[in-house]
């Protein structure tokens, strides 16, 4: 158990320097946004109510499981890592293996998503879901988003969406940027572990030619591990937009770079071995992004365009060690590594309220386009981060354009249909290879079709019933080698029946029922840190989600989600590793509510079940309880919090794994149980101005 030390970081060797780096951030920052006069200055935040995922979509959606999350919804939780903003869609659990640095790991509808795979994530249209990636197929890291600047997430699951193309058979995530904020704010969190927070950001006054949101975060993190993390991330974005909310345009820079050493899983059997300890002191990495997004939205009459094009580029590199010593003494520490650009764009035509025979129609015909260009992505055997010899360096270029159109049609007050269609033609070059037999290029199209039709409401109660093909890519080296190459695309199959109700008053609760089949899963390898293609898979499973807010200080949510996943034509072995059957969130908000004033309070369970680590369900991961609580206290222009991070102190993994390793001690590699441990017990304390 860990005291109630706030200023623990007065431990540290190097408080100076660090202290100084967070305020000087801070203010310089602040300097900047003082300039300006005070006249022009928002000097209190207005109050605002929002719903979140309570808020009333009856006769707008057309499944049960699409929302929208807003601020209210994932800035009110405590937060241990960036990537638990997304823990706010229903049913998705959020963990980590190694550095913060390092994408999360990513659990729904009984997918072991791994980094991402099969879960489309973006930003304001813009992917951050990487295809070919070195590390894993579909690796989503999500440390450039500041979580203060994003105004909502956008989320829809299974195959029913003919927007949603590649990688989004388990369901996809647009987060929205803040278009404006209602003044500047400086934020200063510190905590247990050596954990430093600094944010700056707000938007300039607006003048004719529109308006400049900004914002600037610097974040250092030790952690508990026996190897200090180091984790040290920036992030920056600039913002220009200019209209109102049926024109508009806007122009985002975002930046971010990170650096992290890795306390990656270590085998259970390894006696004397701390559960914060690490075998391989010297893995972790390093990462950068920078994007620039322009988007665009038009309104004439009845007729919506909107458009958005972006430039990206990404560089990542990560070492690891899972096996640790198979290969010898000098370890089994292996880098991934890659460099690329990205280009795209897309653009959606709506024609609304559209009459033919009798029917009214909303009619939305799309475009999508995507290009990465990959220079030496890699992987190497090395040792303390130093290449000792090389296993395959390739330069890789994936391209693909897709179009889609959708049918909304109202037949009746009480029934409406959505019929969609999706086409997509992907070209995969491997043009340049170490390895043999691996160069080459393919050429691959698919055609996912998709309906939905929803009944009622009858009684404030609404029914759907949809159907859907999808598909994920499969990695352009595997795609291209000429020895038993991957299929290029794999098709998916999902079907749902949901209900939406609030009946019942102050009450927003629905129900899904879901079923997904997939031609060909893809299996992470442990001892290799990347997704295979395996057999295909069946799933099905119920979630079911409820919203209380009968006051406007109390509200509480519980959403639980049921899966039974299994993979096809194996014969008994056919468990899916790590898909967790059992999966519940809650919580309850008491006190001052979104950005009312006065005190608040707050606490969250998240819960899932044991689950098989192989096929053969030979091993089986523990349980997971994580318990969350935060108290505050915010007036106008000013808020203080204390965060408790696992509330309970309990000693449960993140994250388990069944594969072969060997310990220094041993004489050959052994199969067993691999774990990386939750985080004790911690505080973290926030203080926030806005001027």
């Amino acid at each position: 158990m860990h005291p109630l030390y706030f200023f623990r970081y007065l431990q540290i060797s190097d408080f100076k320097f660090r202290t100084s780096l967070f305020l000087a951030a801070v203010c310089f920052n602040g300097l900047l946004c003082s300039q300006e006069p005070a006249a022009e200055t928002q000097t209190t935040l207005p109050e605002v109510v929002v719903e979140g995922k309570a808020r009333p979509l009856l006769g707008v959606t057309d499944t049960a499981s699409k929302g929208v999350a807003t601020q209210e919804d994932f800035l009110s939780r405590p937060l241990l890592r960036r990537g638990e903003i997304l823990e706010t869609i229903p049913g998705m659990v959020i963990t980590q293996h190694a550095g913060g640095g390092k994408a999360n790991q990513y659990f729904l509808r009984g997918f072991n998503l791994d980094h991402g795979t099969d879960f489309a994530v973006s930003l304001d249209g813009m992917p951050l879901s990487f295809v070919s990636h070195a590390h894993g197929q579909g690796y989503t890291d999500l440390n450039p988003v500041i979580p203060e600047l994003v105004d909502s997430i956008a989320y829809a699951k299974g195959t029913y969406t003919a927007a949603d193309g590649d990688l989004s058979s388990a369901g996809s995530a647009n987060f929205r940027l803040v278009d404006r904020l209602p003044g500047h704010m400086i934020k200063a969190e510190f905590g247990e572990y050596n954990y430093y927070r600094s944010l700056l950001a707000g938007t300039l006054p607006a003048t004719e030619a529109g308006a400049l949101t900004y914002g600037l975060e610097f974040n250092y993190y030790d952690g508990p591990w026996t190897q200090p993390e180091e984790f040290n991330r920036w992030n920056g974005l600039l913002r220009w937009f200019t209209g109102d909310e049926d024109d508009n345009l806007s122009v985002t820079f975002q930046g971010y770079t990170g650096s992290w050493t890795s306390t990656d899983q270590i085998p259970v059997r390894a006696s004397g071995l701390g559960r914060f300890d690490t075998l391989d002191p010297t893995s972790g990495g390093d990462s950068e992004r920078y994007s620039l997004n322009v988007a665009m939205q038009t309104r004439d009459g009845d007729v919506v365009t909107r458009a958005n094009v972006y430039g990206i580029h990404y560089s990542l590199n990560l070492f690891s060690n899972f096996s640790y010593f198979v290969n010898g003494p000098l370890g089994d520490q292996f880098e991934q590594s890659e460099n690329r650009w990205i280009f795209g764009g897309q653009v959606a035509r709506t024609w609304e309220k559209r009459e033919a025979f009798g029917v009214e129609h909303d009619f939305t015909l799309g475009a999508q386009t995507r290009h990465d260009f990959i220079d030496g992505i890699g992987l190497w055997n090395t040792t303390r981060r130093e290449r000792t010899s090389i296993i395959r360096q390739d330069d890789l270029m994936q391209n693909s354009a897709g179009v889609y159109a959708e049918l909304q049609s109202r037949w009746a007050p009480w029934f409406r249909t959505v019929l969609g269609l999706r086409g997509d033609l992907y070209h995969f070059d491997n043009q340049a290879s170490t390895a043999r037999n691996q160069e080459g290029s393919e050429w691959d199209g698919i055609v996912s079709p998709k309906f939905s039709a929803i009944f009622g409401p009858w009684h404030d109660t609404e029914y759907y019933l949809s159907f859907g093909t999808g598909f994920h890519s499969n990695d352009t080296r595997g795609v291209t080698a000429s020895n038993s190459p991957a299929d290029a695309l794999v098709r998916t199959l999902g079907a749902e029946a949901g209900l939406r109700t609030q009946a019942i008053e102050d009450v927003t609760a629905t129900l899904a029922f879901f079923w997904l089949r997939s031609d060909s899963e893809l299996l992470y390898v442990g001892d290799a840190g990347t997704n295979e293609p395996g057999p295909g898979s069946d799933r099905y499973g119920v979630e079911l989600a409820t919203y209380w807010r009968p006051a406007s200080w109390f509200s509480a949510d519980a959403e639980l989600a049921l899966t039974y996943a299994r993979l096809r034509g194996v014969g008994g072995d056919d468990r899916i590793p790590n898909s967790v059957p059992v999966m519940f969130s809650g919580g309850i908000n008491l006190g001052a509510q979104g950005n009312a004033p006065g005190w608040f309070a707050g606490a969250r369970v998240r819960a899932f079940g044991a689950r098989p680590l192989d096929e053969a369900n030979e091993f089986e991961s523990r349980d997971s309880l994580m318990v969350n609580a935060t108290l505050g206290y915010r007036r106008d222009n000013w808020e203080v919090a204390l965060d408790c991070l696992n509330l309970l102190n309990r000693a449960d993994n993140d994250i388990e794994y069944a594969y072969e390793s060997q310990l220094k001690s041993e004489l050959a590699p052994v199969n067993g149980v691999h774990a990386h441990p939750v985080e004790p017990r911690m505080f973290r304390a926030r203080v926030t101005l806005r001027f």
